[in-house]
């Protein structure tokens, strides 16, 4: 809320355009979601936190979607 008020844009992603965006699978599990953050991060460890690893993925669902909007 604090970044809305000084003008920093937000943006919202359902689960299911997060998994798209992360697994190629809009109905993949969590931990299908976990690897292919492991993966496409190139980390060893994830943390431990699940609220950080869906961070993360929203992050990269984040970045597919400025991509490909700077296509357009």
């Amino acid at each position: 809320m604090y970044g809305c008020q000084r003008g920093i844009p937000t943006y919202e992603y359902t689960p299911l355009q997060v998994k798209q965006a992360v697994v190629g699978y809009g109905r993949a599990d969590k931990m299908q979601v976990q690897k292919m953050v492991k993966t496409i991060l190139k980390v060893d460890e994830l943390p431990k936190l699940d609220d950080t690893t869906d961070s993360m993925a929203m992050a990269i669902c984040h970045a597919h979607s400025a991509r490909f909007a700077e296509k357009l």
